[in-house]
Formats: structure tokens, C-alpha cells, sequence
């Protein structure tokens, strides 16, 4: 009989095994670099810990599992992951982007990928005709859904269906919802891209990338190329995000309940000019996040009607706390223009709405009434009352 996925963050079963690991509650950190062989021509399974290690083979395990794909392997962060899964790709490929993706990816793109004979084409696929785009060397389109910081969001199976009758690849960065409130590779994508360590880990305490993959093919090529370019993740990292998925439901579902609270107070803030949580009806992803996705999540960006306003707020925050990342226990508030897509040249971050008014907020998990009553001192103060 199937578990559910809450259960499924706990227990792998093809690993209930902890017998072998003398009763181990919590699978063991196999601390080492190489290992022995038996003889001549024999292997434990394991030879060097570049190739595989028993911890980070657990948490690969698991993270395939939640997925439902076929093969997950961890990386030493996010951006460790796409940069690998990249070199999928040759000179004189094209892809399909997403307009508004995290910072880091489109520096990515646009400084190595570029510099490396890759074509790139910005597109906003919550919106556009996708298929208008393609080309003869089209080979991918890559997305994120909700997106990073506006919170777009675009229809994976409708999306799915476009690229399968073009022969490409649909790669989907699922971080802010995590596996938890959204599977991709069910819904029609062949790659999907976590950041770790943001809600896997989720406790803003390592750093963690992941690729996932219904496809054999695209797994033996991860396969080699994560041998090859050596960016897997350590042992002792591998421990700290297994440990962060065992909770990622209850932390997931208390993070969004807190998070639709906050959204709502701040619809009703003078200073706000706008508020964009995907679980507001008068979203235009709201229909699609209830058709893909169990759930909203818990990220939301707000747009001040004073950029005077924004940095009075990052400044006097206290418990909630002015920072990149997202996903952990304690609640974020990030100022996207000069933290994640500072990067981002000027005219693309206005034209996709991050304007100097916009803060991205990562709601956490403390009690919502610690939460409100910050954010009223702190919106009080601004105000100047």
C-alpha cells in the first residue's frame, strides 16, 4: 500500500533496514573518502565517495521517492545542480528561459552558458505562446513555477504537452514549493531542480542542489557527468538535509498557514501598494496552483508604495530577519534589487516588476501572532506614529 508523502519524508521503504545499522534510528554518516575492496575485481558497491557514498546515496533515495522519479542525485548547492545539468547542452543549442528565474540562474545563463555557444530566449511562459519561440536547435525550455520573486505561474502539464511534440526538454525549478506541494515530473517534465537548501534542508543551516528525472537516459548522463566534474555533496551535508526533509510537512504546512495570514494583513497596509500570494482567488495562477499543486506555499512579495518605505522596513525589522535564501524555520524578508537579482540588469528586473518598492518575504514557521505583531510595530514606525 502507497504512504502518504508526510510519511514518506520519514521512512524510505526499500530502506527499512536499520538492522544492518545496528538499530540506527537516523542513517549513519559514512564519514570516508574511499573504501576497501575484497579482492581483485570485487566491490562493496562502493569505491570512492566522488562516485557514491552510502549517506548521500539515502538521501537521493528519498528525494527520487518524494518526487516520484527514477533518479535524484545531490549537489554541493542549487546552482552546483544547474550548472552541471547544463552541460547537457552544446554549443549552438537554444533554450527557452523564463523571464522572471532567480538571479543566480540568469547569471548563470547569461555569463557561462552564453560564453559557452549557448542561445538563450527570455520568455514569460505563464503568459505566451511558448511554442512561438522554438527553433530548429531549441532543445529545453527551463521554468520555475511559482517564480522567483513574482510569483508567476505557469501550467506544467499544458507546457509538457508543447515540448513533447517538439522533442524538448521541460525543466522545471521546483524550490519554492517544494516536492512536497508539487511534483513536476508527474504533471510532464523530464528534469526537475531543487535548491536544497531552502525547504529540504530547512533550517538555513548547509547548503544542497538536487537533480531529479523520470528518464533513464538523463540519468546515466547526470550520472557520468556528476563522476566526472566532481560537485556532489559531502557526507555530513547529505546527514543535515535528510534530517531537514524528516519534518518538511509539518514545517511546509505551518509555514503556509502563516503565510496566508501575513498576505492577507498586508493587503490591508496603506503603505502596500500590492500583494502577490498565489493563494489569493484574484491571482492569475490561483485555478492552475489548485489543479498542479496541494498547496500555495509560503513565499509572497510585496511591493511598498515608497521605495523610502522598503528600506525603513528591512532596517527595523527584528525577530524576522533582513537576509537571502528562503525555506528555513525562521521567517526572511529579502529586498530582490540588491540581493538575489542584483545581477539582473536594471531594465529586465522593472520590465518583470521588481522594482526598488518590492520585498520577497519567506514566511517560517513562529507563531503568526509573534509574526503580525512585529510586522505592526514595525509598519507602525514607518508610518512615523
Amino acid at each position: 500500500m502507497a504512504r502518504e508523502i508526510e510519511t514518506k519524508c520519514i521512512h524510505l521503504e526499500e530502506k527499512e533496514d536499520s538492522i544492518h545499522h545496528y538499530g540506527a534510528m537516523t542513517y549513519p554518516i559514512y564519514q570516508t573518502a574511499t573504501y576497501a575492496h575484497p579482492g581483485v575485481g570485487q566491490s562493496t558497491g562502493y569505491d570512492y565517495s566522488r562516485l557514491q557514498n552510502p549517506t548521500k546515496e539515502h538521501l537521493e533515495k528519498t528525494v527520487a521517492s518524494l518526487e516520484n522519479g527514477i533518479d535524484a542525485l545531490a549537489f554541493s548547492s542549487g546552482m552546483a545542480a544547474i550548472t552541471l545539468m547544463m552541460e547537457l547542452f552544446k554549443p549552438g543549442d537554444h533554450l527557452i528561459v523564463d523571464a522572471d528565474l532567480y538571479g543566480g540562474s540568469i547569471r548563470l545563463f547569461n555569463h557561462v552558458s552564453e560564453k559557452n555557444g549557448i542561445e538563450f530566449s527570455s520568455v514569460d511562459c505563464y503568459k505566451e505562446n511558448v511554442a512561438g519561440y522554438i527553433r530548429e536547435n531549441t532543445k529545453a525550455v527551463y521554468i520555475e513555477t511559482p517564480t522567483n520573486p513574482m510569483m508567476n505561474v505557469t501550467d506544467i502539464k499544458a507546457l509538457a504537452e508543447i515540448t513533447k511534440e517538439h522533442n524538448l526538454l521541460l525543466i522545471v525549478d521546483n524550490t519554492f514549493l517544494s516536492l512536497y506541494f508539487q511534483n513536476p515530473l508527474d504533471l510532464g517534465a523530464d528534469i526537475v531542480v531543487h535548491s536544497g537548501t531552502k525547504y529540504l534542508g530547512g533550517h538555513n543551516d548547509t547548503l544542497a542542489g538536487f537533480l531529479v528525472t523520470n528518464r533513464e537516459d538523463i540519468s546515466e548522463r547526470f550520472r557520468f557527468l556528476i563522476k566526472t566534474t566532481g560537485a556532489g555533496l559531502a557526507p555530513f551535508d547529505c546527514f543535515l538535509i535528510q534530517r531537514g526533509i524528516k519534518t518538511l510537512g509539518v514545517r511546509m504546512d505551518r509555514a503556509q498557514e502563516n503565510a496566508i495570514e501575513i498576505a492577507k494583513w498586508l493587503k490591508k497596509q496603506d503603505i502596500v501598494g500590492k500583494v502577490i500570494y498565489p493563494g489569493f482567488e484574484e491571482h492569475p495562477g490561483y485555478e492552475i496552483m489548485k489543479k498542479q499543486a496541494r498547496g500555495f506555499g509560503a513565499m509572497l512579495t510585496f511591493e511598498l508604495t515608497k521605495k523610502e518605505y522598503a528600506f525603513e522596513i528591512l532596517e527595523n525589522v527584528k525577530m524576522i530577519k533582513y537576509a537571502e535564501s528562503l525555506g528555513g524555520v525562521e521567517t526572511l524578508i529579502t529586498y530582490p534589487a540588491t540581493q538575489t537579482h542584483a545581477d539582473v540588469p536594471e531594465e529586465i528586473r522593472v520590465k518583470n516588476g521588481i522594482t526598488d518598492c518590492v520585498l520577497r518575504m519567506s514566511v517560517g514557521i513562529e507563531n503568526i501572532k509573534d509574526l503580525l505583531n512585529e510586522l505592526e510595530q514595525v509598519f507602525a514606525k514607518v508610518r512615523g506614529e
